[in-house]
């Protein structure tokens, strides 16, 4: 069993469209590690290019994050920028469930439905149920704060990817802290703004700064970059 398997279940079990997967971390931004369908993909990647959304909050929190409606003033307010994104993506209704072992949070496992949808009593403890057995899938695999597994096979390609995903962001944003003179953190604020303004995924800015085809000033706007001639 792989933690795409419980994406698959938790879809079929639960009144959703679709399921996401992503590897959190406090000392590193997050990194999808799976999906189910094309919107799912695009939430987890949305909330990783912006830093905000159900995801961040339930990581950050430590608790479950109930987005039933998105078109809601209270969370229209909250998330501002992500929660007409996840709209126009094709979500109405977002579930977040954070991944935790004791003091140990490997991620997040996100549930979204495409109309206003509620949880109800049963249905939440089966989300948490599928929480619980992605996060002991997650240990398993016990990848390291590099992105490499420390032992032991992968459990689908998936996350075998994650490393290579990782070190693409991590490499890139080191790139920006020469071409900006600014932190690793600010650097990677400015590669996500760059990504997000540009409509592009957070991995593919990295590649492209990391191949020298793209490079940011510091003095052009945070979303701005030139391409290398």
């Amino acid at each position: 069993m792989s933690v795409v398997d419980v994406c698959t279940a938790a879809v079929a079990a639960l009144p959703v469209g679709g399921a996401g997967l992503s590897a959190m971390s406090r000392t590193a931004a997050s990194h999808p590690l799976c999906s189910t369908d094309d919107i799912s993909e695009q939430l987890e990647e949305l909330q990783l290019t912006l830093g905000e959304g159900p995801c961040v909050d339930a990581f950050v929190r430590g608790s479950t994050v109930l987005a039933p409606d998105l078109l809601t003033t209270e969370l229209q307010d909250r998330w501002a920028v992500f929660a007409d994104a996840a709209l126009e993506a094709g979500a109405r209704a977002v579930f977040s469930l954070p991944l935790q072992k004791g003091a140990i949070s490997p991620g997040v496992l996100d549930v979204y439905a495409n109309i206003p949808t509620v949880l109800d009593t049963e249905e939440l403890a089966d989300a948490l149920a599928f929480a619980d057995l992605a996060t002991l899938l997650l240990l398993d695999t016990r990848i390291d704060e590099a992105g490499a597994p420390t032992g032991g096979p992968m459990p689908d390609r998936s996350v075998k990817d994650l490393g290579a995903y990782r070190a693409e962001i991590d490499q890139a944003s080191g790139v920006l802290t020469v071409q900006l003179g600014v932190g690793i953190e600010e650097a990677f604020v400015r590669l996500r703004a760059y990504a997000y303004a540009q409509g592009r995924r957070l991995a593919d800015v990295a590649a492209d700064v990391v191949a020298r085809r793209l490079r940011f000033s510091p003095d052009a706007e945070p979303d701005q970059a030139e391409e290398e001639t």
